[in-house]
């Protein structure tokens, strides 16, 4: 699945109102590309319990630096450093990894830039989706945005490889 600019339109409004769909489009990438079965993908709505954005309606955040940031707290949700395991998936000892370069297929085209909706709103609910191996360690990530704004859905990141971090 090709990446490019694209938008699709998702339902408008608040609560879990596009949760579903989300969820959808960052599985359909990891499922698509690698042709895979049950098992083998696993996604995830993302929230931040930090600082207490703890459902998915309340959740937002900005994207720049090819990074989700929690906007109440600013941390990153960890695409870029294996974090996500911990924090969304909640598997704090999963084996740390990183994305392979910038340069690689999947990876936004101008990830340094502050990333916006084609309406022009900056802030994001998002969904993870990880391709795992036999052992559960990740092989890459996708990630979905959706703007709550107009219900734009997004495939920010198609497919990313990671390396792991294994020492």
């Amino acid at each position: 699945m090709e990446r490019g600019d694209a938008w699709s339109a998702g339902p408008v409004g608040g609560a879990d109102t596009g949760r579903d769909e989300l969820l959808r489009v960052a599985e359909r990438a990891a499922r698509a590309t690698r042709g895979l079965t049950d098992g083998q993908v696993v996604t995830a709505a993302v929230v931040c319990e930090l600082c207490g954005s703890g459902d998915f309606a309340s959740a937002e955040f900005e994207v720049w630096d090819g990074e989700c940031y929690c906007v109440g707290c600013l941390l990153p949700i960890g695409v870029r450093d294996g974090d996500v395991l911990a924090r969304t998936f909640r598997r704090p000892d999963a084996p740390p990894w990183t994305l392979a370069p910038t340069e690689a297929p999947g990876m936004p085209a101008r990830p340094a830039e502050y990333f916006k909706c084609p309406e022009g709103h900056g802030l994001f609910q998002v969904a993870v989706a990880l391709v795992l191996d036999g052992d559960a360690a990740v092989q890459a990530i996708s990630v979905g945005l959706r703007c709550p704004e107009d219900g734009g859905l997004h495939l920010f990141i198609d497919n990313a490889q990671v390396t792991s971090m294994r020492a």
